[in-house]
């Protein structure tokens, strides 16, 4: 087994040309989540507060909201990119009643009331649609799985966000941080499903490699069998 892993990490893929780089960023990622991350997020999920039936859990709730309210103007641009003008409408409305009935974003009237569940897209969904491709995969440090189009549309939804100009820089960072703490929010809820694949396979790298691959390209509509990444 050992001598079959060394030999995989010697013999990179044709789609991880950058594997040799890939793993010491994921050896880096691993070890933050084992020592920083993994702890804070049992934290904020554990005891009376475990979910979102807690106070801390209805807090890191009302932050994630917050934050994924004000990507929805990012996301219905993306929409009209990929010539979606329906989800677009659809999100442009579910960010004005959450910006309006939902307090700024800190609730979701817009799911609960209104049927307008979030429709996740990004700028390397649209470059997809556009035919660019995947190229080589990626692991990022701190962010985790992707690939050289995804990481090129992460940087091009950071540097183009629509709501960024008129809200001002100390706004749009706590945006960003209540993102953060949504995806923090995740990793409690789903932190089994994640311990079995990154602390707990064989290979650690190679098994997010797969499934965050066949998940992605699931989501873009392209061949492959679907894979949920938080599935028992």
């Amino acid at each position: 087994m050992i001598a079959a892993l060394s030999a995989c990490a010697a013999n990179p893929r044709a789609d991880d040309p950058l594997e040799p780089m890939n793993r010491q960023v994921h050896a880096f990622n691993r070890g933050l989540d084992a020592h920083v991350v993994r702890p804070v997020t049992r934290g904020m999920s554990s005891g009376e507060s475990k979910g979102e039936s807690g106070p801390a859990g209805k807090a890191v709730a009302a932050v994630g909201n917050f934050g994924s309210n004000l990507a929805l103007p990012g996301k219905a641009v993306n929409h009209l990119l990929q010539g979606k003008p329906a989800p677009a409408v659809r999100t442009t409305f579910r960010f004005l009643v959450n910006s309006t009935l939902g307090f700024a974003g800190l609730l979701d009237p817009a799911a609960k009331d209104f049927a307008l569940p979030e429709e996740d897209t990004d700028f390397g969904q649209t470059l997809a649609v556009w035919g660019v491709g995947e190229g080589p995969y990626l692991e990022l440090p701190l962010v985790g799985p992707s690939n050289l189009r995804d990481a090129t549309g992460r940087i091009v939804d950071l540097v183009a966000d629509p709501v960024r100009p008129w809200l001002g820089r100390d706004t749009w960072l706590v945006g960003l941080g209540g993102r953060l703490v949504s995806k923090a929010g995740e990793r409690g809820r789903f932190g089994d499903s994640v311990d079995s694949i990154l602390h707990e396979s064989a290979d650690s790298y190679t098994q997010t490699r797969l499934i965050w691959q066949q998940h992605r390209r699931y989501e873009l509509g392209q061949e492959g069998d679907y894979i949920d990444p938080y599935a028992e």
